[in-house]
């Protein structure tokens, strides 16, 4: 997509007054070598609720993880580009890959009779925003479009992005820690 985008980050100078600590493209991004085109731009996390809030160092500089951390919070922006043939097709193959590039293989649900190769699931509520472009959020059994200045709000449920159109679609999220319900806990099969 490469549209340019700014993260400007507060703090405090040594008075205690609000100052400008970070300002510029942000720097941790990753292209997902498993699926081109699908590109991370990660803007913040925090690590605890309530938020420490110091001029600590930016908690983006580490590898790539698609959950928040335990009681914490994660802010991306996602760059999905359009579902190729060849991906849905062959995509569930790489999907382990895929999710292991995000840190979470564990988050990919994707089975022979998935709905898409792109079927995930995080123990989060994750509040999703198209800023460009249109998505199709895809769920066990049914789908709802998606268009520019549309939000979603996800709460643990099983999902994929499905990118229909013919230009990539960009969204922001704000996932949050949490924690499944007993009565929609994962169910493992052997």
């Amino acid at each position: 997509m490469n549209t340019p985008m700014q993260r400007v980050v507060t703090g405090h100078n040594v008075d205690g007054k609000a100052i400008v600590t970070h300002e510029g493209a942000p720097p941790t991004i990753f292209p997902l070598e498993s699926i081109p085109g699908t590109v991370f731009y990660e803007l913040w996390s925090t690590s605890g609720t309530p938020a420490i809030i110091d001029n600590g160092i930016d908690p983006t500089l580490q590898p790539l993880c698609l959950p928040p951390p335990v009681g914490g919070t994660r802010v991306r922006i996602v760059d999905i580009p359009p579902d190729t043939k060849e991906y849905l097709r062959d995509g569930s193959k790489v999907m382990k890959a895929a999710f292991g590039e995000i840190g979470d293989i564990s988050a990919s649900t994707v089975a022979a009779d998935s709905p898409h190769p792109l079927m995930h699931r995080t123990e989060s509520v994750d509040y999703g925003f198209v800023l460009f472009g249109e998505i199709v959020l895809v769920l066990d059994t049914e789908e709802r479009l998606l268009r520019q200045g549309d939000v979603v709000i996800q709460r643990g449920t099983n999902h994929a992005w499905a990118n229909r159109s013919d230009v990539t679609c960009r969204m922001a999220f704000v996932l949050i820690d949490g924690k499944y319900a007993e009565e929609i806990q994962p169910r493992h099969t052997t």
